[in-house]
Order: structure tokens, then C-alpha cells, then sequence
């Protein structure tokens, strides 16, 4: 005859139902507020700008930028030669030049095609009545990936890839150095096929082969490691906290399909301190610049590595040491009596 099941296992599926109807909006909402809000909001936010030529010229050409208050943090630099330097060295995303002619406005797609439309068309709309404004890219974006289309949407593939990672690695059952091992032998081939796709294949990506390799695999490994790291501190349950960080909150917040000075603050420099964002950061500086203003997401992305295995480690120690302090007590209960 068929049992019916325990009358406290039909009790205890209501607050489970109740507990997953209440989570799932709460996680609709957050996704929504994290990727919809900071595109709705996207403008200049004391965007790094240079203004070049003599003092007189350039003047007026500063001051007018400056009366849209917290939009552009200016630079001024003696002549266009200056102003070129400064954004080959990603000090200005670019620089407008002050000239007998009027103004001439300096580009870099390389570091963000949007912010170079909202350039020209700032420019443009402070020139005098019919003056033309010409326009020179400095650093220009490949021509297979002019909008950085293709770049901004290699952020989401190395969060994920680095989730799953730290995932298997731990519902495998790896610990210490063998899952530190893992991880970093994962990463590395993940740089290695994520350059062969990006560069080789479809060009997207114009820098040192190797370079971007290393940037790609250590952008990975900066997720896995920290996404192992807490699982193997909190358990399983670190796995979902890891995925909301570095999926949830840390594409969005990255500023790759923008730039970091377009999104909200302080979403923007949040976004630097994850490792999607210093990752999509660092490999713009590798692949277009030469790897200037470099140091400061790749020290972000090796802190992140660096806690995410010591948390590895410390879980494996943690877990040996469980059976040890439980095994006097286990001979106690097996002892008989007397």
C-alpha cells in the first residue's frame, strides 16, 4: 500500500514555498536596479578632459566646459602635442585644442567609443554658430570591433567562466593546494582561448598576444579564486554569494560597454574594485595603450586572487582540523560504560 508522507514533511513545505516566492522578486529587482539603473543614468561625471594651446585661446574654451558643473574634470596642456601624449598615456579620454581656426577635438575610441561621441557632440554644441569642428581619433578602436561592441561583451563570458570554475572546484571536492592548483590551471587555459578567439580569430584585440592572455586569465582567475575562496569558507552557500558579486553587481558596475566616469556614483569606482571592471580596464590599457595607468587594476585583480586562495587554504586547514577535534569525542560515545 502506497505511504503517505509524514504529516511534518507537508508542514514544512510552506514557509520553503513562501521563503523561494518572496526571494525570487527580491532577486528580479536587484538584477534590474544593478543592470537597468546605471544605463539610465549614464553621463559625464568629472570626465578627465584636456584642453591644449596658448593661455589666451584656451581660456574661454576651459571655462565653457567648466559651467557644466560635474561633468568634465579639466586638464590644460601647453599644445596638441601635450594633449596627445595625455591620452595615449589614458590620463584624458581626450582633449580639445584651442586654434586660429576654432576648436579641434582629439579621440580615443581605443578607450571608449561612447565617451567619444559625447566629445564631439559636447564640442559641437559650444562652437560658435557654424564652425566647423574637426576631429582627429588619436587611439582608434580596431576596425573589426569600432564600437567596442565585441570587448564590452567579453566582461559577462570571464565572470561566468570564472564562477563555474570556483563552482567545480568545489562541489569536486577539491581542497588546498590541489584546488589552488586547479583553479590557476583553468585560468591559464581560459586566457590562452579567450586571446586565440579575441585576437587571432576576430581581432578585436590588437596588444601583445601574451599580455592579453595573462590579463584574460588572470581577470578569470581573480573570479574563481574568490568565488572557491568563499565556498570553501561558508560552504556551498559561497557559491551563490560569489556569482552575485562578481555576475550581479560586478558586470553591471564594470563600465566596459561605457566607461567607468559615465555610470553612477559611486557605482563607477565600485566597479574598479571588482574584478570584472579592473579586468575590462587592464585589458583595454594591454591591448590599445601600451599598458599605461596599467598597475592599478592589475594590483586590484592579484588582491582578489591572493584572498581568494588564501580563503582555499584556509578552508582546507579548517576542515582538517574538524575530524581531529571530533575524534576524542567519537572514542568517548564508543567506549563502554564502566
Amino acid at each position: 500500500m502506497p505511504t503517505s508522507p509524514p504529516p511534518n514533511s507537508r508542514s514544512g513545505q510552506g514557509p520553503r514555498i513562501a521563503m523561494v516566492a518572496a526571494l525570487v522578486p527580491v532577486l528580479v529587482a536587484l538584477a534590474l536596479w544593478a543592470f537597468a539603473w546605471p544605463a539610465a543614468r549614464t553621463a559625464p561625471r568629472d570626465l578627465p578632459l584636456g584642453v591644449a594651446g596658448p593661455a589666451a585661446a584656451a581660456e574661454p574654451v576651459a571655462q565653457r566646459l567648466e559651467q557644466r558643473e560635474g561633468a568634465f574634470e579639466v586638464h590644460r596642456y601647453a599644445d596638441e602635442a601635450a594633449a596627445r601624449s595625455a591620452i595615449e598615456g589614458r590620463t584624458v579620454y581626450g582633449a580639445v585644442v584651442a586654434t586660429p581656426k576654432g576648436p579641434k577635438l582629439l579621440t580615443a575610441t581605443a578607450a571608449s567609443p561612447v565617451v567619444a561621441q559625447l566629445l564631439e557632440q559636447a564640442v559641437r554644441e559650444q562652437a560658435p554658430g557654424g564652425t566647423q569642428v574637426p576631429t582627429v581619433d588619436v587611439v582608434p578602436a580596431p576596425t573589426a570591433d569600432p564600437r567596442g561592441s565585441a570587448l564590452g561583451s567579453s566582461v559577462l563570458p570571464l565572470a561566468i567562466a570564472g564562477v563555474a570554475a570556483g563552482a567545480l572546484v568545489t562541489l569536486r571536492g577539491l581542497r588546498g593546494l590541489r584546488a589552488a592548483g586547479a583553479l590557476v590551471l583553468a585560468a591559464g587555459l581560459v586566457g590562452v582561448i579567450a586571446a586565440a578567439l579575441t585576437h587571432s580569430w576576430l581581432g578585436v584585440l590588437t596588444g601583445n598576444w601574451w599580455a592579453e592572455a595573462g590579463v584574460l586569465g588572470l581577470s578569470t582567475l581573480a573570479v574563481s579564486a574568490t568565488v572557491a575562496g568563499i565556498a570553501a569558507l561558508l560552504g556551498p552557500a559561497g557559491i551563490g554569494v560569489g556569482a552575485l558579486l562578481m555576475v550581479l553587481l560586478g558586470n553591471p558596475f564594470s563600465g566596459v560597454t561605457s566607461a567607468p566616469r559615465l555610470l553612477p556614483e559611486p557605482i563607477g569606482a565600485i566597479g574598479q574594485l571588482l574584478p570584472p571592471g579592473a579586468g575590462g580596464t587592464l585589458l583595454r590599457s594591454v591591448s590599445f595603450f601600451d599598458g599605461a595607468q596599467a598597475a592599478a587594476p592589475a594590483s586590484t585583480l592579484g588582491i582578489w586572487t591572493a584572498l581568494g586562495l588564501t580563503g582555499v587554504l584556509l578552508g582546507a586547514r579548517r576542515g582538517r582540523r574538524a575530524p581531529a577535534s571530533e575524534e576524542p569525542s567519537a572514542v568517548r560515545d564508543a567506549a563502554p560504560a564502566g
